[in-house]
């Protein structure tokens, strides 16, 4: 890969790898520096990237990697996320509230595929790829991440309006 087919990447995808990054550690400044040394170690690594068109699940499997990397044995503090930081939503502020606590509530395996899917765009055939399982393991945590957040929200219209407006349906 070329620098500038580099700096195009980093520019398309930097704020979708921050999104995803702070949804994994709930920290502001520790996102920046979790899209950072994923940057860093894309550019490292630049030369196994075959097919461009496949940059954005390469770098997110990246930035999933270096957060084992750097945080596997350290637990890091949850920093509450602050309401004004999420993107505009046709939510009203208590049902945004009530989402982001209950999708903070859910067990990682089933929080991360959905955060792929929801802030990523990625189809179950992507997150699969991302996550190292089956696309029918990533369809079932997705179904039941759902419904866990209906059960934790009482709201089947909270799950299907869109909280994260990069979500794409397929």
């Amino acid at each position: 890969m070329k620098q500038h087919s580099y700096e195009m990447i980093v520019r398309a995808y930097s704020s979708d790898l921050f999104r995803f990054a702070y949804s994994m550690c709930r920290n502001r400044w520790q996102a920046e520096d979790l899209v950072q040394e994923t940057f860093a170690a894309a550019w490292r690594a630049r030369d196994s990237l075959r097919d461009e068109s496949a940059a954005k699940a390469w770098l997110f499997s990246i930035l999933r990697n270096e957060h084992a990397r750097i945080y596997q044995r350290k637990r890091v503090d949850i920093a509450d996320i602050e309401i004004d930081d999420l993107p505009a939503t046709t939510f009203s502020g208590h049902e945004r509230v009530e989402l982001v606590d209950a999708v903070n509530t859910l067990p990682e395996h089933f929080r991360e595929p959905l955060l792929l899917q929801i802030l990523g765009g990625f189809s179950g055939q992507e997150i699969a790829e991302t996550l190292g399982i089956s696309e029918q393991n990533v369809m079932t945590r997705l179904t039941r991440a759902r419904q866990a957040l209906q059960r934790a929200t009482g709201s089947q219209s909270a799950i299907e309006k869109t909280a994260f407006p990069n979500a794409r349906r397929r």
